[in-house]
């Protein structure tokens, strides 16, 4: 039997200069968590999965607002495993964003895990406001150890200012022509992008290169940058993309200078 279920988050400033959660409600799969000290200025919210989701044919919904001026940080505590269910149905898992003002969001999961026999769809729209911030990772790992993967579609949607600045779809497995070419895995079975949006590279545009030998920054048409990876596993994965990820996080809200925007280094 398929799962319909739907997650909120929202969060907001408490008045006192950290950030309040003043909505933090799930069901079915998702069990959310409020992890860290409270009141300070950056709230954490932790996924739990509470049951084996997605399977064929479940329709999971994820809806995170930031208001303006709040921070998040948003990470899950294992891998999204994606299943085959019983009627071979293709499954659906929706995340919507929104960020405000003056607000950040470091949006951190564990990877998504394709196995054999599942059919997902994966969409992620992002909404920022000019002055928002955001470094978001996702990250795909092509079947468990030793098996082929499953079908998977991913779409990722970044908007600034009701502007498109990132707009990418992928899919991957039985068919899909070319994923496992050259052009585009080439034989690798993990996949990820680190995406950074910040007012501050506006001054100090990033630029396109390569990083090693399977992974390269792009810039953004705007102030932001994405760097694209692929490894043979999710460790390798995770270690492409660890040092930006932290580089991102040092970045000064209100003082900055050459050295810390330029985000994305070999």
């Amino acid at each position: 039997m398929s799962v319909r279920a739907a997650a909120r988050v929202v969060a907001a400033p408490d008045g006192r200069g950290g950030t309040a959660l003043p909505v933090l409600a799930g069901e079915g799969p998702f069990a959310l968590r409020r992890t860290g000290p409270r009141g300070g200025p950056e709230a954490s919210v932790a996924l739990v999965g509470a049951m084996s989701a997605p399977l064929g044919g479940d329709r999971l919904t994820l809806t995170v607002t930031v208001e303006a001026g709040a921070a998040l940080r948003f990470t899950t505590t294992a891998a999204t495993l994606a299943l085959p269910g019983r009627t071979g149905a293709q499954a659906t898992y929706d995340t919507r964003i929104t960020v405000g003002e003056g607000a950040v969001l470091h949006w951190l999961p564990e990877p998504l895990i394709s196995a054999h026999g599942s059919d997902l769809r994966m969409t992620t729209r992002v909404e920022l406001a000019p002055t928002a911030r955001l470094v978001l990772r996702e990250e795909q790992v092509l079947g468990r150890t030793g098996e082929r993967p499953g079908r998977l579609t991913t779409r990722l949607t970044v908007c600034r200012a009701g502007r498109p600045l990132y707009d990418q779809e992928l899919r991957y497995g039985p068919g899909a022509p070319g994923w496992d070419g050259g052009a585009v895995l080439g034989g690798h079975r993990a996949v990820g992008q680190l995406l950074v949006v910040d007012p501050a590279l506006a001054d100090f545009p990033e630029e396109s290169r390569t990083v090693g030998r399977t992974a390269a920054v792009m810039a953004l048409a705007g102030p932001g940058a994405v760097l694209t990876a692929v490894a043979p596993d999710a460790l390798e994965l995770r270690r492409l993309l660890r040092p930006e990820e932290i580089r991102a996080s040092r970045v000064k809200r209100a003082t900055v200078d050459a050295a810390h925007v330029v985000i994305l280094t070999d």
